[in-house]
């Protein structure tokens, strides 16, 4: 399939959540003390809590942080708020373990398939632009494997996402037009400010992310609505 068939030259990924299998890497670096059942609601309270966090940032214009300061300092809330019951279960090793966890990330199981898709049976430009250190994207595309044209970071562009500014920069940077890029997310803010800057969006659903999110509003709001990203290669050459 040639991209000659479409108006679409390159698609921009979020990483973590969308790609990547965040909440497997975190729930096995926890201390095996804590059962399973708690191990995950601890995980997912945190990663709602970092989004929270990050959207106050944004909010007052304060400029993106490195992600690890971040997660340390939410982590401590979130242990302290609504796990106090484990408080005891986390030394300093096993809190800088933790941490770690976050840069080594395995890819959701059809995602490599869908992005060598894009780039070889389509002929796309494919480029990671989310949140969080050019570091730990460096150390999420060697753990899983992925191979990207780019990576974007909010340290890189000096802007958190849901900045317009952010798309706007990254599209700048790769001499394209809003209107030939597709963005790809687990993360309906995302895709609102990328719909907003002009781009063609496709929310990814996975049952990590956006938990507080009405999905059958999610559904309704953007170009298209997956449930993995098996048939994405297909849906971006029809868009």
């Amino acid at each position: 399939m040639s991209s000659k068939q479409t108006k679409t030259k390159a698609v921009f990924f979020d990483f973590m959540g969308t790609c990547l299998d965040w909440h497997a890497s975190v729930v096995q670096s926890l201390p095996s003390s804590i059962p399973e059942a708690e191990a995950s609601g601890l995980a997912l309270e945190w990663r709602r809590q970092y989004f929270l966090e990050n959207d106050q940032r944004f909010r007052q214009n304060l400029a993106p942080e490195d992600i690890d300061i971040t997660l340390a300092r939410v982590f401590e809330a979130v242990l302290t708020v609504s796990y106090p019951a484990y408080v005891s279960h986390f030394d300093i090793n096993t809190k800088k373990r933790i941490i770690e966890a976050w840069h080594f990330q395995p890819p959701w199981p059809e995602v490599q398939q869908a992005i060598r898709s894009l780039r070889e049976d389509l002929g796309l430009e494919v480029f990671v632009h989310a949140n969080g250190t050019t570091r730990l994207q460096l150390d999420l595309v060697r753990s899983s494997g992925l191979t990207f044209n780019m990576l974007f970071s909010s340290q890189l562009l000096g802007l958190y996402k849901p900045n317009l500014e952010a798309y706007e920069k990254a599209l700048q940077l790769v001499k394209l037009q809003p209107e030939e890029v597709v963005m790809v997310a687990a993360h309906a803010y995302d895709l609102r400010a990328a719909k907003k800057a002009g781009m063609k969006t496709v929310y990814i659903y996975r049952w990590t992310d956006d938990i507080d999110e009405d999905m059958e509003e999610v559904k309704k709001e953007f170009d298209v609505f997956l449930e993995g990203m098996e048939a994405l290669p297909a849906t971006i050459a029809g868009l």
